[in-house]
């Protein structure tokens, strides 16, 4: 088994908070985590019907079926014992009695939040990272193959075929989950409307464009973002806090959260066809992002990832916070080093004064420029920022 660099901080909550609640995409390895952490623990799955069952009909009984606590699965499916919980947890001393698992952040959170406040510590586990897969020895040398590829772990320790993984996936998604949270009358224009923010991936998030496409309103789309924001399948990433003029752009930039994922509802099938696919750039940029993300993700930590763009053009793919500075970085999928990789940093740097800045590309040379510049390759610079 690949080692999570999220096991750390999560046995850190466990010794903090009564109940650790693990979050995260299906099939990203929560169960397997969670059993390898907490061993003298019995675990329930929620998804099995008769233990759902037990939990909805009689939440007291089922819970004192397990007094030294247990690893509750897909707990967001029997929203009923969470009151139950509550009482159980203010009545014990113990630290990290239950561990609960959900796939659905938004059901998640809205049911601890509604009972279990301030007694549960949160861990969001992402797919595998670069560096968990470097360190496992199975990480791709292509980056094409490796953004193909993606970063689900059945694709690695089960070699599904890619192919044959993401169809399922897409497939189970969509009928269970989306199901679970909307009544979707109509599957076929929701999957097409995850083939049209594939195509936007890295791109400004226009829900207005996004309805005409799809043919549907701007509330629909909306909502539609919310139940993919919820269950790890989009992310948004904010527009920098700080104007520097007038003219920003104020809306958010959307990224899929897995490459993997995202080259499927391109309809690539092959890495052969990626190299030269006119979204190879972008499919970049996601996966930079999405390991820069994880860097945070992995030690507990929120994102604190923005993007900043005016209205003539000029654009900072990320921009961090650092003692409460902002480095600008550049996300760059050539392999050769060129002045292009240095415009819109040096624009950055007259408008806003700071020097510092990196560039992550898929080369392997680094560079120390004088102007404060630092270009890395990427699979080592999304660790060294973090």
């Amino acid at each position: 088994m690949i080692e999570r660099i999220s096991a750390r901080k999560l046995s850190q909550l466990a010794t903090h908070f009564k109940a650790v609640a693990v979050t995260g995409a299906r099939q990203t390895g929560k169960t397997t985590l969670v059993k390898a952490l907490f061993k003298d623990k019995p675990y329930v799955s929620l998804e099995n019907p008769d233990q759902r069952s037990f939990a909805l009909e009689d939440p007291r009984g089922f819970l004192a079926t397990y007094p030294k606590g247990a690893i509750l699965d897909e707990v967001q499916r029997t929203p009923e014992i969470f009151s139950y919980l509550q009482e159980i947890l203010d009545d014990s001393n113990e630290r990290g009695l239950f561990i609960l698992t959900g796939s659905n952040n938004f059901l998640l959170q809205q049911n601890i939040a509604q009972s279990l406040a301030g007694r549960v510590g949160f861990m969001n586990l992402p797919t595998f990272s670069i560096e968990e897969l470097v360190k496992g020895g199975i990480a791709e040398a292509s980056d094409d193959t490796l953004m193909w590829k993606g970063f689900y772990p059945p694709v690695y320790d089960q070699s599904i075929p890619p192919n044959d993984w993401y169809a399922n996936y897409v497939r189970t998604y969509i009928e269970r989950d989306v199901r679970q949270i909307r009544n979707l009358s109509d599957l076929l224009v929701f999957e097409r409307f995850l083939k049209l923010l594939a195509g936007r991936s890295g791109q400004e998030l226009n829900h207005s464009a996004l309805a005409v496409e799809a043919g549907v309103d701007v509330k629909t789309i909306q909502s539609w973002i919310g139940i993919l924001e919820s269950s790890f399948i989009v992310h948004l990433l904010p527009p920098y806090h700080r104007n520097f003029n007038k003219t920003v752009i104020k809306r958010p930039k959307l990224y899929l959260h897995d490459t993997g994922l995202l080259c499927h509802l391109l309809g690539i099938r092959a890495p052969e066809q990626l190299g030269t696919h006119p979204l190879r750039g972008a499919v970049f940029e996601t996966m930079v992002v999405n390991e820069l993300v994880k860097t945070r993700t992995q030690q507990g930590l929120p994102s604190d990832l923005s993007y900043w763009r005016d209205k003539t053009g000029h654009e900072v793919d990320i921009v961090l916070e650092r003692e409460g500075q902002p480095i600008p970085v550049e996300i760059k999928s050539g392999q050769t080093i060129s002045g292009a990789f240095f415009q819109h940093l040096t624009y950055w740097s007259r408008l806003t004064e700071v020097g510092n800045s990196f560039v992550l590309y898929a080369g392997e040379s680094e560079q120390r420029r004088s102007d404060g510049c630092r270009v890395i390759p990427w699979r080592k610079g999304v660790t060294a920022l973090r």
